[in-house]
């Protein structure tokens, strides 16, 4: 299996490329920016990316899908509960003070319970709204549990919940309920800043005590 992320974009999105070595196939998980630091990576692993996943539609996630998808012609997905975010990139580059970046079709929603595959790449969809109500946590089984949290949980942090749509119950409920059961040597990679494990979290996140 191959996992390498990397930050994209002013605002240092972590991008991640799944891929597997035997089949040449990967996944892309949020692709916020940067696209041709994305094609290098693809380059560098002789991959051909088959899918692209969002953990939610802030700009910074998601900016980079229009032109992945016309050079490389590959379907993007979301939790539908974040569409309506998605139409308003205008809105959002406004506020954050970024060029608007073409919008791009999304052709499936992923619900909580799904899965999003490639050949020989398989994670699980966590629904855990709260930072927006798409908010969706991507779960692989490689050696190790590992989970893509976008920007719900942090080292030692939680995202924010002053934005579009944010709910500060909602984000606790999802982490507590859905996130705090993995076991505590479970990899959570977010979707800005450095990695972390649940028990890490569980010891010394001030937000979860």
């Amino acid at each position: 299996m191959i996992i390498e992320t990397f930050q994209v974009g002013p605002i240092e999105c972590n991008c991640t490329i799944l891929g597997n070595e035997e089949t040449g196939e990967a996944i892309i998980i949020d692709p916020g920016d940067d696209p041709e630091k994305i094609f290098a990576r693809l380059e560098k692993h002789k991959l051909k990316a088959t899918q692209l996943v969002c953990t939610h539609t802030h700009i910074d996630h998601v900016g980079g899908i229009f032109e992945l998808q016309e050079r490389l012609a590959i379907p993007a997905a979301i939790h539908k509960a974040d569409l309506s975010l998605y139409e308003k990139l205008d809105v959002q580059a406004q506020w954050c003070g970024m060029p608007v970046p073409k919008r791009a079709a999304i052709d499936r929603f992923v619900v909580d319970g799904d899965a999003v595959s490639c050949q020989g790449v398989e994670m699980g969809v966590i629904h855990t709204p709260g930072h927006t109500p798409g908010s969706t946590t991507f779960h692989l089984q490689d050696d190790r549990n590992i989970l893509f949290t976008g920007d719900t949980l942090f080292m030692q942090s939680i995202g924010r919940t002053d934005l579009w749509g944010g709910s500060h119950e909602e984000i606790l409920r999802s982490i507590e309920k859905k996130l705090m059961t993995f076991d505590d040597d479970t990899l959570v990679i977010p979707g800005h800043g450095q990695a972390t494990t649940i028990g890490h979290e569980k010891r010394y996140n001030p937000f979860l005590r």
